[in-house]
């Protein structure tokens, strides 16, 4: 695999992977900006700006814009994210000029037609109800608001329906000039691709970004604070997170073993106690979410009302131990797991071009891959039990409960104990 970067004139990065083995190519546009670059009265126009990326255009209309993709066999899609919205298609070799220009059509000249606008805004209000209903996906909902209380990265992305019904094509114009910007951009294709003709596209057909970059967000800071919530669900649903670390931190790969080690898979700490060995819950697991300036580490697990109290002792308990005792061959499984991962994605032209987008937004550059091993070979036992300790010495924990039960305040309370240890 061989990647290349340019940097055009306007600012705009152009990175591509070449896999001459492959007859298709992925390849999109991710901009650095997303709910986090929201100001107080724009909450949720990010994800409404991509949903009407797709909506028509000064040369398409929405119909058109899925059939010239889906006529030559491809696939369109786009994603928003806190710090950044991707734009991206899926398509043979041959079309991949006709994947630029699609994709630059529908971020420089949207048509932000009213009656589509009415359209979409009530598709992201039943999106909304769809996360309402959802308990396994509205507890994170609450979870990030507390972690990040009254700030930009606290606030759904989805907005609520009352901000997102109150946007018009004036003010999504004003938000797409403020933060798509050149030099925030970046093409990225990977698979059945030519290097010099992608930048030729590029340079041609978004031509009209150019600027300088976008203000920063405002900078994160993470709160802490329980908010437990009586709704009738056959489970209760129980997160929690803890102030993690950013992508630059130099911890960071020494945290995510951590994490993998304590719920980052069936052979971890928390599945095999409070599943295989307790029965407890059916769904466990921890993730790790870094930003550009902080980062959340998180805890998901849904028990029965009645075991709400004995597992969050559980949790509790696991997460304290590991920072303790994490041992030699399990920091041995979870360092081959995170190398794997990293080899497996390479197998894929779509998660490369992800990949190799967010490595550009975030550090500048494209990471090589024997640099990401490099950092996850140097994880030590005594690296990782550190990286936890550090996470629960910092002191603030976010607890969203979700269910029914009298045992959700105690739950709760069972919960602070965790950083209390540490105090």
């Amino acid at each position: 695999m061989s990647v290349d970067v340019t940097t055009l004139q306007s600012g705009i990065s152009v990175v591509t992977d070449a896999m001459p083995h492959l007859e298709s190519a992925s390849l999109g546009v991710w901009v650095g900006s997303g709910s986090r670059d929201e100001r107080h009265n724009e909450h949720g126009i990010s994800h409404l700006l991509e949903h009407m990326a797709f909506k028509g255009t000064r040369r398409r209309t929405a119909r058109q814009i899925a059939e010239e993709i889906e006529a030559v066999g491809g696939d369109l899609n786009a994603a928003t994210g806190a710090e950044s919205t991707a734009y991206y298609a899926r398509v043979l070799k041959a079309d991949v000029p006709l994947a630029l220009d699609v994709l630059s059509d529908i971020l420089s000249e949207p048509a932000f037609d009213r009656d589509e606008l009415v359209r979409e805004q009530n598709v992201i209000v039943q999106e909304i109800g769809a996360v309402a209903d959802t308990p396994d996906d509205l507890i994170f909902e609450h979870l990030q608001l507390i972690a990040f209380p009254d700030q930009p990265l606290g606030r759904s992305i989805l907005g609520t329906p009352k901000t997102v019904r109150s946007f018009d094509g004036a003010k999504l114009r004003d938000y797409l000039a403020r933060n798509y910007r050149a030099p925030d951009m970046v093409v990225a294709a990977a698979g059945a691709v030519d290097h010099g003709a992608v930048v030729a596209e590029v340079e041609r057909r978004f031509a009209s970004f150019n600027g300088p970059a976008g203000p920063a967000p405002e900078p994160a800071r993470f709160g802490g604070g329980t908010r437990v919530e009586k709704r009738e669900l056959e489970q209760v649903h129980i997160a929690l997170a803890l102030a993690g670390v950013s992508q630059h931190d130099p911890s960071l790969y020494s945290l995510q073993a951590f994490t993998n080690v304590l719920g980052g898979g069936m052979s971890s700490r928390l599945f095999q106690e409070a599943r295989e060995e307790r029965g407890l819950c059916y769904s466990i697991y921890c993730f790790h979410a870094p930003y550009s300036d902080v980062g959340m580490f998180g805890l998901y697990a849904g028990t029965d009302a009645a075991d709400t109290s004995e597992l969050m002792r559980l949790i509790v308990d696991e997460i304290a131990n590991t920072a303790e005792t994490i041992s030699e061959p399990e920091v041995a499984r979870v360092k081959a797991q995170m190398k794997a991962g990293l080899l497996m994605a390479l197998e894929s032209s779509g998660e490369r071009i992800g990949q190799l987008a967010r490595q550009m937004i975030a550090w500048g550059r494209p990471i090589p891959l024997d640099e990401l091993v490099a950092k996850v070979e140097a994880v030590t036992v005594e690296s990782a039990r550190a990286a936890g300790r550090a996470l629960i010495a910092r002191g603030k924990l976010a607890t969203a409960v979700l269910g029914l039960g009298s045992g959700l305040e105690s739950a709760a309370a069972i919960a602070e104990t965790l950083t209390r240890r540490a105090a």
